[in-house]
């Protein structure tokens, strides 16, 4: 990985999170971490702009942000890491295929920097219900991924979005495969309770475009998008 690169990293899930320590292994502890301090699954772009953001200096290149990604992202643009060339979003725990996207936190970071004309990637980790995450195999195919996706042109108002797989250790290597989003929406199925009404749509049985991402990742291959700002 080029030694010049000014590369932030950033996550939703917090940063303690094993994933992100993932994303670090993954590019050699190269880079500036500005992540939330706390869990922010699902925000989506949420940004906050009418209250104080308090910011806790871990190191001089480590920040944990009382805030969203997105506003990990903006502090690191204007504060910490002005220089930056790439925003690396990850690794999350859970999938961010087709319609995930404008839910998700991880996603939303890298949005925001394409927004400034910054490169980003956005990596997640789908998760097979009942199956433990090896982190260590999910570096491992980040760096594979980095490795062609931070030397390649991309278009301006662009960014990209990686789903890797959930493998078991006696699967073959996955083949990483450019592909369109998933337009198919996500199963709605609440469980009610009284007045509560609690979520229980299974993401394994959402549906399987042929040749989309989520085809992809479930077909145990790394998915690899090419979002559009507009």
């Amino acid at each position: 990985m080029d030694m010049d690169m000014n590369i932030v990293v950033t996550n939703d899930d917090g940063i303690d999170a094993p994933g992100i320590k993932a994303l670090q292994k993954a590019i050699d502890s190269r880079g500036i971490i500005v992540a939330p301090l706390e869990h922010h699954s699902g925000c989506g772009h949420q940004v906050t702009t009418d209250k104080p953001i308090l910011v806790e200096s871990r190191s001089q290149i480590e920040y944990a942000v009382g805030g969203t990604p997105t506003d990990c992202v903006r502090l690191a643009l204007t504060h910490f890491c002005p220089s930056v060339t790439a925003v690396l979003s990850g690794i999350n725990a859970g999938g961010n295929l087709g319609v995930d996207v404008y839910i998700s936190g991880t996603v939303a970071a890298v949005r925001e920097a394409a927004i400034h004309g910054v490169t980003g990637i956005a990596i997640s980790q789908y998760i097979k219900k009942g199956l433990a995450i090896d982190w260590d195999l999910s570096a491992k195919l980040t760096t594979m991924v980095l490795e062609d996706l931070l030397y390649r042109p991309i278009e301006p108002g662009t960014f990209w979005n990686v789903n890797l797989p959930h493998l078991t250790s006696d699967a073959p290597p996955p083949a990483m495969i450019f592909c369109p989003p998933s337009t198919q929406p996500l199963p709605l199925k609440y469980f009610q309770e009284g007045d509560a009404f609690s979520y229980v749509g299974e993401y394994g049985k959402r549906e399987r475009e042929p040749g989309t991402d989520v085809d992809v990742c479930f077909s145990d291959n790394i998915a690899v998008t090419q979002l559009h700002l507009y």
